[in-house]
C-alpha cells in the first residue's frame, strides 16, 4: 500500500499508513544450477516450437525426455553366439553370447542428465545446439560455442558442463571451448566451469594424461574451474533397436552369415534371450562432470556451498577407466610448474567410488585453491550484488550507508552461524566497511560512487589430516 500524504488530506475520515517493519535483506541465490550444453535427440517445446539454442530449465529426467527425447539408438552393437550340440542327437548342449559395441555413439547427453539426477541433481538448464550427430568435428565446435553464448544472458545458471566436449575430434577444439567458458565465468563472476580431462586413456598412463592436459590447456582465470579424472563406467543400459544389432551364430565351429537380432525373436527364442542378456552387460562410459554437477547440487543442498564436494560416493557407477594410485594423485593434486590441479575419482575397498579431490584448477593459489571457497565467494558476491540494486539512485549519505551495511552484516552473520565463515565471533569472521573517509573520498561521492568493502574468512576443507603419535613410558 502506498504511503498517504497527510498534508494533502481534504476529506474527513480514517486513513491507514502501513509502515515497513523489516530492514532490507539479502536473498541468497541458488548455487548449483548447471547448464548442460550439447546435442540432443530432439528439441521442441509443448507447442512444437524449436528449442535449439534456447536455454530451457528442467527439473527432472522426465522433463528432459519431454522436450529433448531420450538417447540415440546404438548402431555398433554386435553379438557373437557360440552353440554346441550333441554329435548324436544334435540337441543343444551349450549356448554362449558375448556382446560388443565397437563404435559407441559420441552423443551422451541423455545418459549424462541421468547421471546428474542419480547423483542428487535438481533444477538445471539444457542448451541444445542441434540434433545428435555421429561425429564431433571442428564444425560442431562452432555450434557448441553458440550454445555457450546463448547461456551468457541467463544469470541463474551457476555451473557450465559440456558432456560431449571430451569426445570432440581434437583436444585443441575442446580446450578452446573450455577456455571460453572459463572466461565467461570470470567476466560474469556468477558461475563455475566443470572440466573433463580430454579422453586420452587408451594407451596412456595417468601421468601422461595429466601432462597432455596441462600442456594443452591454459586459462587466465583458472580459479573459476575444476577438473576431474578419470571417466566413469556406468551401470546404465544402452538404448538400441533389434534391427540395428547384428548377430553371428557359430554352431559346432561353423559360423553362419550374420543376421539382425529381430529375426531371432520369432524363430529362436533361446538365442534371442541370450543375446538380450549379453547386451545388458554393455554400458556407456561417461565423463565425470555430469555426475559431479549432481554431487555439487546434493552437497550444497544438504551441507552448504562452503562444504567441499568431495569424499562423496559417485552413484550409478561400477568402475573407472583408470585406477589412480596415491602416488599418481599426488602429481594430479599439486603441480609446481603449472599449478593446474586435477581432482581424482578413486575406488576404495569397502567404501565404493569416491570423489577424492576438492581443488580448483588454480591449485597453487592461496586465495582460491579450493572449490568450496571459490563458489562461496561467487554465491556471496552475486547475492549481495542483487540485493544492492535497491540502493541504486538512493541518496549517497550516512543513512543509506548504514542501511546497506546492516543488510550485508545481517546476511554474513547468518552465514557465520551456519558454519560458512571461520572465527569464534562474527567480527573475526567478516567485516563490512562503507562511508566517507573509510571507503570513499568526496570525489567518489561527487561522481556518484558508493563503495562498499567486504572481507570474509571462509572455512577451508581439511585436505590433509595429520595424526601424530608418540610413545609414552610405562608408569610404575
Amino acid at each position: 500500500m502506498s504511503q498517504i500524504n497527510e498534508s494533502a488530506l481534504t476529506t474527513p475520515g480514517v486513513y491507514i499508513n502501513e509502515i515497513p517493519s523489516f530492514p532490507p535483506s539479502v536473498a541468497q541465490v541458488a548455487t548449483a544450477i548447471p547448464a548442460f550444453i550439447g546435442y540432443t535427440h530432439s528439441a521442441t517445446d509443448s507447442n512444437g516450437n524449436s528449442l535449439t539454442n534456447i536455454p530451457t530449465k528442467i527439473y527432472s529426467l522426465k522433463d528432459y525426455e519431454l522436450y529433448f527425447g531420450t538417447a540415440e539408438n546404438e548402431t555398433g552393437i554386435a553379438v557373437a553366439v557360440t552353440k554346441t550340440t550333441d554329435s548324436t542327437t544334435h540337441a543343444l548342449t551349450s549356448l554362449k553370447a558375448i556382446a560388443t559395441n565397437s563404435t559407441p555413439l559420441k552423443n551422451n547427453m541423455y545418459y549424462s542428465i541421468r547421471s546428474f539426477y542419480d547423483n542428487g541433481g535438481g533444477a538445471c538448464y539444457i542448451v541444445s545446439v542441434g540434433a545428435a550427430t555421429p561425429t564431433l568435428t571442428s564444425a560442431d565446435e562452432t555450434l557448441l560455442h553458440n550454445g555457450l553464448d546463448a547461456i551468457e544472458a541467463y544469470d541463474e545458471p551457476t555451473l557450465i558442463v559440456f558432456p560431449e566436449g571430451q569426445v570432440m575430434d581434437s583436444n585443441t577444439h575442446y580446450y578452446d571451448l573450455i577456455t571460453k567458458a572459463i572466461t565467461q565465468c570470470a567476466n560474469l563472476q556468477n558461475r563455475f566451469t566443470l572440466v573433463d580431462v580430454y579422453d586420452e586413456t587408451v594407451g596412456h598412463t595417468t601421468d601422461t594424461n595429466m601432462t597432455n592436459f596441462r600442456s594443452g590447456f591454459s586459462s587466465n582465470n583458472p580459479n573459476y574451474a575444476a577438473a576431474y579424472y578419470p571417466n566413469l563406467k556406468t551401470n546404465y543400459n544402452y538404448q538400441y533397436q533389434d534391427t540395428g544389432v547384428h548377430v553371428t551364430i557359430t554352431t559346432d565351429g561353423s559360423a553362419a552369415a550374420a543376421v539382425t537380432l529381430d529375426t531371432l525373436k520369432a524363430t529362436d527364442g533361446a538365442t534371442y534371450s541370450a543375446c538380450l542378456n549379453a547386451i545388458l552387460q554393455l554400458s556407456p562410459t561417461l565423463p565425470p562432470t555430469p555426475a559431479m554437477a549432481g554431487i555439487y547440487a546434493a552437497v550444497d543442498g544438504t551441507r552448504g556451498v562452503w562444504k567441499a564436494p568431495a569424499n562423496v560416493v559417485v552413484a550409478g557407477v561400477y568402475d573407472l577407466t583408470d585406477s589412480v594410485t596415491e602416488a599418481e594423485q599426488g602429481g594430479m593434486n599439486i603441480d609446481a610448474n603449472t599449478g593446474k590441479s586435477v581432482n581424482a575419482i578413486r575406488a576404495f575397498s569397502g567404501k565404493g567410488i569416491l570423489v577424492w579431490g576438492a581443488r580448483t584448477l588454480d591449485g597453487n593459489s592461496n586465495d582460491f585453491r579450493y572449490v568450496s571457497v571459490r563458489r562461496l565467494y561467487i554465491m556471496v558476491e552475486t547475492s549481495v550484488k542483487k540485493a544492492a540494486f535497491q540502493f541504486v539512485f538512493e541518496p549517497n549519505d550516512g543513512k543509506t550507508w548504514m542501511r546497506i551495511k546492516a543488510m550485508i552484516e545481517n546476511y554474513l552473520t547468518e552465514l557465520w552461524r551456519q558454519g560458512a565463515l571461520a572465527g569464534p565471533k562474527p567480527e573475526q569472521a567478516f567485516y563490512v566497511k562503507v562511508g566517507l573517509g573509510e571507503t570513499m573520498t568526496m570525489d567518489d561521492i561527487l561522481n556518484g560512487k558508493m563503495i562498499v568493502e567486504i572481507g570474509m574468512a571462509p572455512v577451508r576443507p581439511a585436505e590433509f589430516i595429520i595424526l601424530r603419535f608418540s610413545q609414552i613410558q610405562q608408569q610404575a
